[in-house]
């Protein structure tokens, strides 16, 4: 798994927003080593005027990614990696970002989240040791 929560503003089309659902857990999988088959992906569009830099209204496309992965899978490389690439494929899509557009990968503890009703803590414990 991971799980992504992306926030865009200006809202964008359907098929904008679909080709970035495909492209942002394609990017998870190619640097980051996820599952595609247990990423899921939400997207939640502000309004201009709902979004502010420096407070002020945005007044160019703005993102911001959120990433979860389980806490020691990823090295500060393969991370670095993710966030520019990520940054740069959003600011392909959407023609351009503010600087001020973010993406962040958060770690989160094997025990404290997981899928299907198991922890990753409790899946890495059923694993077969090669």
């Amino acid at each position: 798994m991971p799980t992504l929560q992306l926030k865009l503003s200006p809202p964008q089309a359907a098929e904008r927003v679909a080709r970035l659902a495909r492209t942002l857990t394609q990017l998870s999988t190619e640097l980051l080593g996820k599952r595609q088959e247990v990423t899921a992906l939400t997207v939640e569009e502000v309004w201009p005027g709902r979004w502010f830099i420096g407070g002020r209204a945005a007044s160019e496309p703005t993102a911001m990614l959120e990433i979860r992965v389980t806490a020691g899978t990823n090295s500060a490389e393969e991370k670095a990696d993710f966030v520019a690439a990520a940054f740069n494929a959003l600011e392909q899509q959407l023609g351009g970002l503010a600087e001020a557009s973010y993406v962040v990968v958060q770690e989160v503890a094997a025990g404290d989240w997981g899928y299907g009703g198991m922890t990753q803590a409790a899946r890495k414990k059923k694993a077969p040791l090669l």
